[in-house]
């Protein structure tokens, strides 16, 4: 009898510890706030009852990715439109009101750009601030004055891109190229590949669907990363680098899976030949040549975390350890812009990640119906319980912050 208690209170033990995780890691319950823009436009978004969310800057076009200045202030990139056109601009968001959760204006830095994607900034060892511009085509630099309204001094080309490839109706190429600066002062640059699953030509295999690093000043070029189709959102936390990825298109609705990795140095991702579906990489039969052996797709490492097909995974940041809320502790938030198909609807949300792939979504409702009322695109961590996100959709750019009790 003894013997059989103990079995019986085992089992139980270990019933409430396994219910306990799952709840740990439960869905967050969301609750819809009601949105009100200064156009007229009035929807719903759904997020956590203790979160509110304000619209902190309206009126722009295609607004992107976030850069913090060396003066702390916030900049903004807008691409204008899906076109390839020269109509983009920077912009700084200033005159930040925390209490508002708004700010006072949008203030033009730098105008009729080519599909300006993301920016960065550097100070160097002599103390001098430098403001970096992705567009398609090239990649320059800046002498950066604190405070300054405009961009100042010549621009420093640090190199050029190909800025060219399929267009949209034969897979897309990809016109936006994304920045980011290691703690150690190394520039990292990601450029997307031509089409949606192809061979480059040979000499574009060392400039297209990779991620580049170099010094601040262009020098020591080299490819970082390989094959990986379009990295859209870079970053890195700490010491880790981290990027998002979009999968191919021409493989139906369910797979491949978009992917967020852990970035490695010298590693191949395996496009176009190999790819990733519900956590696994497996190579793709287009490519199956005839009297030849397929590729070796075991090497292409496993993604940190995969969202479901065409979700469109891009910009994201980090809430650590000290982070109070339990919603957002040591997880990451990213960005999912949603397929371009509008009647899968998959995507069109902000979802949380931890380590092996536990996701919950933290805000959705962009899409209902027929209606899209915005494509998430990046986030900007303000504090341990707020943050930042732009709508290139609606072009809003969106507070969300814990409220206090």
């Amino acid at each position: 009898m003894i013997k059989i208690s103990k079995i019986i209170f085992s089992s139980i033990l270990l019933s409430v510890c396994l219910i306990s995780a799952v709840a740990a890691f439960a869905q967050i319950k969301l609750v819809p706030q009601k949105i009100s823009l200064k156009d007229g436009r009035e929807f719903s978004l759904n997020l956590p009852a203790n979160y509110e969310i304000i619209p902190a800057a309206e009126g722009l076009r295609r607004v992107r990715f976030f850069a913090v200045a060396p003066d702390g202030r916030i900049f903004v990139t807008d691409m204008f439109n899906m076109d390839d056109n020269r109509k983009g601009a920077v912009y700084i968001l200033d005159g930040w009101n925390s209490k508002k959760g708004k700010f006072a204006s949008v203030i033009p830095f730098m105008t009729n750009l080519r599909n300006p994607n993301s920016v960065a900034f550097y100070t160097d060892m002599k103390g001098q601030d430098w403001f970096y511009l992705a567009e398609t085509d090239k990649l320059t630099r800046y002498k950066f004055v604190k405070n300054s309204m405009a961009q100042t001094g010549k621009a420093e080309v640090i190199m050029t891109f190909p800025d060219y490839g399929l267009g949209y109706k034969h897979g897309s190429w990809h016109m936006t190229r994304s920045l980011a600066f290691s703690p150690d002062g190394k520039l990292y640059v990601s450029v997307g590949t031509s089409c949606d699953a192809c061979e480059e030509k040979k000499k574009e295999r060392d400039i297209r669907g990779i991620i580049l690093e170099m010094n601040p000043d262009g020098s020591n070029r080299r490819v970082y990363a390989r094959n990986i189709k379009n990295a859209v959102g870079i970053k890195w936390i700490g010491k880790k680098f981290y990027a998002t990825n979009e999968g191919v298109d021409h493989l139906g609705l369910d797979k491949p899976d978009d992917t967020f990795y852990e970035l490695r140095d010298g590693a191949d991702y395996g496009w176009a030949k190999c790819f990733q579906a519900n956590g696994k990489v497996i190579f793709d039969p287009k490519f199956a040549r005839k009297n030849q052996p397929p590729p070796d797709c075991s090497r292409v490492p496993v993604s940190y975390a995969f969202f479901p097909a065409h979700s469109s995974a891009l910009g994201f940041d980090y809430f650590d350890g000290k982070t109070a809320d339990g919603n957002l502790k040591n997880s990451f938030l990213v960005a999912l812009h949603g397929s371009t198909n509008r009647n899968d609807g998959r995507g069109y949300k902000i979802v949380s990640i931890r380590e092996n792939n536990r996701q919950e979504d933290f805000i959705t409702g962009f899409v209902e119906g027929v209606n899209i009322y915005g494509r998430p695109c990046d986030v900007l961590r303000m504090s341990s319980a707020s943050f930042l996100f732009t709508d290139d959709r609606g072009g809003v750019v969106y507070f969300v912050r814990r409220i206090k009790k």
